[in-house]
């Protein structure tokens, strides 16, 4: 089965537990399988989140294959595109 690892601003749906094992085939199996375990983590995982796949970032690759020995880890998006680099481009 393969490695899942949570970060902690997802505690309030698993009660505290950050690793835990899960069988599924791609990563949209993985959030099935955790949202059957854990009600009402399935959304915050598909729209909060981006998954990283045996060390390789996937954003919104739902249906990357997962193998046994896999390790998911998921990640809380990073935010970009706020104008800064650009205006500081301006002064340049």
């Amino acid at each position: 089965m393969a490695r899942v690892v949570l970060p902690t601003s997802l505690a309030k749906y698993t009660g505290g537990v950050k690793e835990l094992e899960v069988e599924a085939s791609d990563i949209r199996g993985v959030i099935r399988a955790l949202e059957a375990r854990y009600a009402g983590i399935g959304r915050e995982l598909e729209e909060g989140m981006a998954v990283a796949l045996d060390g390789q970032i996937h954003q919104d690759d739902l249906f990357a294959p997962v193998r046994p020995e896999s390790e998911v880890c998921f990640l809380p998006r990073i935010g970009g595109g706020n104008g800064f680099l650009q205006n500081e481009a301006n002064f340049a």
